[in-house]
């Protein structure tokens, strides 16, 4: 074998899947076909449960440092502002950090873990055998045990496994770019604080809006609904852009100084599944969307934490194929959910006055604290539930909080430096570890005060869900759930 897995595109979401892989101890090697990293800003919005698993992995400091923060968010530019900070969390925010400067920061984790990146060298075909997978790429074959595609939307590895994308047509349009402005923007025109520069244009079923996320640069789209791109995959120019501008707004507003311009739709698409034999999908391969507030890095970002660890402790024969599993079974629904609401938000920004009862309504339910705090926590991943057991912590994230051990304070979130399990044990447990069979996977940190139950022993998954949680006494379960979690003990 070459390596133990190929990850197929070096994208956030490849390469966040590769430095996974490496801290659960298998070998990855990254092939990309782009010969040089990304150039532009491009996808830059990090929602909260993105943030916080940066934290987990010891990456937070890096990420923050020159990133700009947008405080909350809105829902289909209603206006309603998003009540993030209603979570247990310390990260109530969107960390804008540019693309280029996550696919440099990704890159020297992974090397620094031991991950080679072959840039020039995309995926052409791959044939799966009972003991592994060979991958054809531009610079030769790679013998792996895996492959995994995180190559986007028109996803070569997803082809040619024969996996179904199917889903909805576009019927929004749009070109986005950053840009600077010498004259006056409209400001405010009910687009909300994602968007506090802003036109809703009725007449001409379009609208405009944009964001600083660097000093005087602008993150700035013209969407419409009206008429379909000539030619999708064209480049856009500085000219197109610009009588966008004047067409929906009236006027180019001294628009100068764009470093990058781009085409979007609304076209949505889903894989019929994650998982073909030894080949599996991630990120945009897996789920298209309309990418408002993010959603998709954050995503494909959450993808990869997800299935790091489950590939990684199979590769090293302790995970089981059911673990495989899951990572299509808890991630592909999430998927499915942010589809659903990004198609809505594309119907909501629709500015056809034959929506407005509907906006409107919207507008209304968004007032409520608990529909508020459902779509804030949908959008912000503070509320992905992953299911899986009686106590109502299990399936989701592990709340942060400072910790009063033997050894000191601690914060939960300072315990996934090396993406490995974690038990927390109430003080008043024996002494001995009831998962010490499971010591090389698995640490324990007893617990003299603080977390969210100071009598309840609590296992937490590599990616920060809760496996299981109750009492110590319950060690039958407990082991029950490291086994399926974890492996067999050893």
């Amino acid at each position: 074998m070459d390596c133990d897995v190929v990850v197929a595109g070096a994208g956030p979401t490849g390469l966040m899947l590769a430095c996974e892989l490496a801290l659960g101890g298998a070998r990855a090697v990254v092939v990309e076909r782009r010969r040089e990293p990304e150039k532009h800003s491009k996808a830059m919005g990090m929602q909260g449960r993105t943030v916080e698993l940066l934290e987990l992995r010891g990456l937070l400091d890096r990420f923050k440092e020159g990133a700009g923060v947008l405080q909350g968010g809105n829902f289909a530019s209603l206006g309603v502002p998003m009540r993030f900070e209603e979570f247990d969390t310390r990260h109530p925010y969107v960390l804008l950090v540019p693309q280029l400067r996550t696919e440099e920061l990704l890159a020297e984790r992974a090397r620094e873990l031991g991950v080679r990146i072959v840039r020039g060298s995309g995926v052409t075909g791959f044939a799966q055998d009972a003991d592994g997978v060979t991958v054809e790429t531009d610079t030769g074959p790679l013998r792996a045990r895996y492959l995994v595609g995180c190559d986007g939307g028109g996803s070569t590895v997803r082809k040619a496994a024969g996996i179904s994308f199917t889903g909805q047509d576009p019927h929004m349009y749009a070109l986005i770019g950053d840009m600077r402005f010498s004259g006056d923007l409209p400001r405010g025109e009910g687009l909300g604080p994602m968007r506090p520069v802003g036109l809703v244009n009725p007449a001409k079923r379009s609208w405009f809006g944009a964001f600083q996320h660097q000093p005087g640069v602008y993150r700035a789209t013209v969407a419409w609904f009206d008429r379909p791109f000539a030619d999708r995959r064209a480049p856009v120019t500085e000219e197109e852009m610009r009588a966008a501008l004047v067409e929906h707004t009236g006027s180019d507003h001294g628009m100068h100084d764009v470093t990058w311009l781009s085409r979007l739709t609304d076209v949505s698409r889903l894989a019929d599944c994650y998982r073909q034999g030894r080949v599996l999908l991630a990120g945009d391969a897996a789920h298209i969307h309309l990418p408002a507030g993010g959603q998709g890095l954050n995503l494909g970002f959450q993808d990869a934490v997800n299935l790091g660890w489950k590939l990684a402790a199979v590769v090293r024969g302790h995970g089981t194929e059911e673990l495989l599993d899951s990572y299509g079974r808890e991630r592909r629904p999430i998927a499915d959910g942010v589809v659903r609401n990004t198609r809505t938000q594309a119907v909501l920004i629709d500015p056809d006055p034959r929506y407005e009862a509907l906006r409107q309504t919207f507008r209304d339910l968004m007032a409520l604290p608990d529909t508020n705090r459902h779509i804030a926590g949908m959008l912000s991943g503070f509320d992905v539930a992953y299911g899986g057991g009686d106590h109502p912590l299990v399936g989701r994230r592990m709340p942060d909080a400072e910790l009063i051990t033997a050894d000191g304070p601690r914060r939960i979130s300072d315990c996934f430096a090396g993406a490995r399990g974690l038990l927390l044990l109430p003080e008043q447990a024996p002494t001995a570890s009831p998962l010490a069979a499971w010591a090389d996977r698995v640490d324990t940190l007893t617990v003299k005060s603080g977390g969210p139950d100071a009598d309840t022993a609590h296992l937490v998954r590599p990616d920060g869900y809760v496996a299981w949680a109750g009492e110590p006494a319950r060690t039958e379960e407990l082991h029950h759930a490291a086994t399926t979690w974890f492996g067999a003990a050893a």
